[in-house]
């Protein structure tokens, strides 16, 4: 009883003021009623995605050493959700960019084309996730290791003697995360 003894006072000492002031009633009445947190207040748990983690990407566009000059930019997807345990932290089709570092036609007397490329990041939401080519760290400072498309792709079959290198759009590619990056559950 006592408590609703005070919630009255000091609704009615809102009342005086607002009235004393010249404020409507109702805003005083308002500005008394607690506020509950907006749901953009609260922090997202974020989940540390490590670094060395496989990321398994595909191309989005067809290359091909025959075209393609230093510095085009080479658009790649990710073809598996990523996950931090069983939590999903970047969706299946999230863009990734590459750029090319070296290319060179195919030349005379059955010298094969080459092509090499540059992994640069993977959007997860508005954050960018590092990648780079191999596996284990080559040293400090070398970000997004150097693919070497002509030694990468050579076992399969995809270069032939005197051949440009040639890659289809929806080719698989490894990659790996380039550093521990905190993210958001994907949404």
């Amino acid at each position: 009883m006592r408590h609703s003894s005070a919630v009255l006072l000091l609704l009615l000492l809102s009342f005086s003021l607002a009235l004393a002031f010249g404020q409507d009633a109702p805003a005083a009445a308002a500005a008394v009623a607690p506020v509950a947190p907006a749901a953009a207040d609260v922090p997202a748990v974020k989940l540390v995605l490590k670094e060395g983690t496989d990321v398994k990407l595909k191309f989005a566009d067809d290359l091909s050493s025959k075209i393609a000059a230093e510095g085009d930019p080479v658009n790649l997807v990710l073809d598996e959700d990523l996950k931090v345990g069983d939590v999903v932290v970047v969706k299946a089709g999230a863009k990734a960019t590459g750029t090319v570092t070296h290319a060179k036609k195919a030349g005379m007397m059955g010298k094969a084309g080459e092509l090499n490329m540059r992994l640069e990041h993977l959007k997860a939401g508005d954050e960018r996730v590092r990648l780079r080519g191999s596996k284990g760290k080559e040293g400090e400072g070398k970000e997004g290791t150097t693919v070497a498309l002509t030694v990468l792709f050579g076992p399969i079959g995809l270069i032939k003697h005197g051949k440009n290198v040639e890659i289809k759009a929806g080719t698989p590619l490894a990659a790996y995360v380039d550093q521990d990056i905190a993210l958001e559950p994907a949404k």
